[in-house]
């Protein structure tokens, strides 16, 4: 079975903690999410890589959300496909 990947990219700070409440809220039985710390150097590299300017971010499937352009939104990872089922 295919599964949507999920990143969410964090720093450990409150507002990170709420995203990835929210993203794990949000998704589905298809989807697979993953917190990434970017306190980590690794991390921070793939971060780089997406365009990540600052966290918490979220990445569907390799592409960084335009939604972490100003703030995470359930209705902008919806759209990412994030809660429904491949």
């Amino acid at each position: 079975m295919n599964k949507r990947s999920i990143e969410v990219f964090t720093a450990g700070c409150p507002a990170c903690d709420d995203v990835v409440r929210l993203v794990r809220e949000t998704a589905c039985p298809s989807c697979e999410v993953e917190v990434l710390d970017m306190r980590t150097e690794q991390v921070a590299a793939k971060a780089r890589r997406y365009g990540v300017k600052r966290v918490p971010a979220v990445a569907v499937d390799g592409r960084l959300a335009a939604c972490c352009q100003g703030g995470v939104e359930e209705a902008a990872l919806r759209e990412l496909g994030v809660g429904s089922p491949l």
